[in-house]
């Protein structure tokens, strides 16, 4: 066998896509899948007469490679990513990379990094974001790990990646389990931003009336403004697109949104991390009753809806509407950053926001006209501790807020669900208030369980415990567990 650049193990569409692209760019593959039968297929395929060739042992695979050898894994996460770095570590040479490209759980690759660090092979978790079109023509790529690596793949990396403004939507994002972190927010808002345009759907649908034709318009419209992205544009695509019978095909789709877990890790980090993360959390929680059906189907007999005459002009709402998934959709992404921001302290990782923004911008699944607006933000601050103190998003954020308002009303008005629009706004709610509630909770805690308070009219991290019942003691439960 000739020599070749880098190899690909896992040959479903993503593997096969990511394959075809850095052909084109004129890399040589080797591929290699479990089953010999799909490697023989994809090569007498979509693959004949590329610079690919096939493998049919590891062994074989390892040897076609040029060195440092440079095999990518593109194959289910968890234990099979181990099984297939089990049997490659024998075979390989340090100084070789193993790059997994799959959605994996972040503490999986740091601990593959750290582990494989030991035995002098490079490891890198990649974080590849854009469906089976992005991998065949340009991805958004999200690599982390070990640092020496990433010279060693950059070139390939780069030049398969999507490009905007001659920029490649790819960059070394950081240590350990940076990328696949980053890609994991990254899927976490994209959860957010379907579950806000499906909301938005819903009230165009049941509360104004409109037929999916009718919404096609509306996001084709939106598509063309500030609330251009990808998703907004498929949306567009998928409400035209008819059944055999000449109906609305998403009117045949059965409403129970399945899962493959990446927005729950979110939620699980954005809960050990401390960052309220509440409008993606919702969009997973709205998944979970998507899937209750049956049960859905019982309580809309049980529970039926009474709603009150709300007469609004179609016009004004479908602005409402906008208004609201645009302000929500900021919300979104400065969750998003939050949550980064968080992680990045905690593991001592170097982010760049800008950077990760520009990485956005192209090939992924969450693109959209605003990355760039993000990106100029952390150029201007790249300090900057919250999107929402940036001027082009305080100036979005007020200009949407009355009009958000109304969507909400005219939700909770017709008993239509909007956990992400609602939770959004209650962020921001909270966010902007210099009082809030909690100093009541201060107080329970501490009548109850001795937890203490600090006070307003003393400096910050001093402690108060007060009998509130005459029989407590002055002892608080900061001097023993409770």
């Amino acid at each position: 066998m000739s020599q070749s650049d880098i190899a690909l193990i896992g040959l479903a569409v993503m593997g096969q896509n990511l394959v075809l692209n850095m052909a084109d760019h004129g890399y040589k593959v080797t591929v290699y899948n479990r089953s010999p039968q799909k490697t023989d297929e994809f090569l007498a395929s979509t693959a004949q007469g590329k610079s690919i060739q096939a493998a049919y042992s590891l062994q074989q695979l390892v040897d076609s490679l040029s060195s440092p050898r440079k095999v990518m894994l593109m194959v289910k996460a968890g234990q099979v990513v181990d099984d297939f770095i089990d049997q490659l570590v024998p075979l390989l040479d340090q100084g070789d990379v193993i790059i997994d490209g799959g959605n994996s759980l972040y503490t999986d690759s740091t601990r593959r990094t750290q582990d494989l660090a030991a035995k002098g092979i490079h490891f890198i978790g990649t974080g590849v974001s854009g469906g089976e079109e992005g991998a065949r023509f340009g991805p958004s790529i999200m690599p982390g790990g070990k640092p020496e690596a990433w010279p060693l793949v950059k070139d390939i990396f780069q030049a398969i990646s999507a490009k905007v403004d001659d920029q490649a939507c790819c960059d070394w994002v950081g240590p350990e389990g940076a990328g696949h972190y980053v890609k994991m927010v990254h899927n976490g808002i994209e959860y957010g931003d379907m579950q806000l345009i499906a909301e938005a759907y819903q009230l165009m649908r049941e509360g104004l009336g409109m037929s999916a034709d009718e919404c096609h318009e509306v996001f084709k419209e939106w598509n063309l403004g500030v609330l251009d992205s990808y998703l907004i544009e498929i949306t567009a695509d998928i409400l035209r697109f008819k059944d055999e019978d000449g109906e609305p095909l998403v009117d045949k789709i059965l409403d129970a949104a399945g899962q493959k877990g990446t927005g729950k890790w979110t939620g699980i980090s954005s809960l050990e991390m401390g960052v309220p993360l509440t409008l993606i959390t919702e969009s997973v929680y709205a998944r979970c009753i998507s899937a209750l059906k049956t049960q859905r189907q019982q309580a809309a007999k049980t529970y039926p809806r009474v709603l009150p005459t709300v007469e609004v002009e179609r016009d004004v709402m479908l602005q409402a509407i906008h208004d609201a998934l645009y302000g929500a959709k900021i919300i979104s992404y400065t969750q998003g950053y939050m949550l980064m921001a968080q992680a990045a302290k905690e593991f001592n990782w170097p982010l760049n926001y800008g950077g990760i923004a520009l990485m956005w911008r192209g090939g992924c699944i969450i693109r959209s006209r605003f990355l760039g607006e993000i990106k100029a933000a952390y150029d201007v601050n790249p300090s900057l501790d919250n999107l929402l103190q940036a001027p082009f998003f305080e100036q979005a954020i007020k200009q949407t807020e009355a009009n958000w308002r109304q969507a909400v009303i005219f939700a909770v008005h017709n008993a239509i669900p909007t956990p992400a629009l609602s939770s959004a706004l209650a962020f921001f709610d909270g966010y902007r208030s210099e009082t809030v509630s909690a100093n009541l909770i201060q107080a329970q805690r501490d009548y109850f369980g001795a937890h203490t308070y600090e006070r307003v009219d003393k400096p910050r991290g001093e402690w108060f415990h007060t009998d509130w019942v005459g029989s407590g003691g002055k002892i608080s439960s900061t001097t023993y567990e409770v």
